[in-house]
């Protein structure tokens, strides 16, 4: 296995900035904006997106910890011995409008899991996405609503989203799987 950076630290920051001022840009008024992150890397997405709406608007923004392991229906062999996480949603979901924040966007089970799991808490008025890399390659329809950056890969390859709370530094690998 190889891997290639081609996402740097600096322009990370770039991409979770872009999507922040997307959000504030189509969300006209942030009081009822709950940030919503997927268990691991979305959660520290929406925390970075969260302080940047705090320095551009002044408004805290509720962020809750989504754990969507028993909602997956593509890794129902590894849920049976999963360690299960709970999720953390510090406010009520019920008309607010939720956007979910994940690391990568591939084949669209982990955002239907979390659907589901969002549901659990509530019924939002709406529901919108947020993603750090969409890479492509879609088998259920469902696109983001903020993309930080379009990565296109072919099958074969991984996305590796490294951020400094757990991996000691920012940047974003491709890994190629040598035959």
């Amino acid at each position: 296995m190889t891997a290639k950076e081609v996402i740097d630290s600096v322009t990370m920051k770039r991409a979770i900035t872009r999507i922040t001022y997307e959000i504030i840009e189509r969300n006209r008024g942030i009081e009822d904006l709950v940030l919503v992150g997927i268990k691991t890397r979305g959660i520290y997405i929406a925390q970075r997106i969260a302080q940047r709406l705090k320095q551009i608007e002044e408004i805290d923004v509720p962020v809750g910890e989504l754990d969507i392991t028993l909602y997956r229906d593509d890794k129902k062999e590894r849920a049976e011995q999963a360690e299960i996480h709970d999720s953390n949603i510090p406010v009520s979901l019920e008309g607010k409008e939720v956007i979910l924040v994940d690391d990568v966007l591939y084949t669209g089970r982990t955002i239907r899991a979390a659907l589901d799991a969002v549901m659990d808490f509530g019924r939002p008025r709406r529901i919108a996405l947020a993603v750090l890399v969409d890479r492509g390659h879609r088998e259920l329809p469902i696109r983001a609503d903020f993309v930080g950056k379009n990565i296109p890969t072919a099958s074969e390859e991984e996305i590796i989203v490294e951020m400094e709370e757990i991996d000691q530094q920012d940047r974003i690998l491709i890994n190629k799987q040598e035959a």
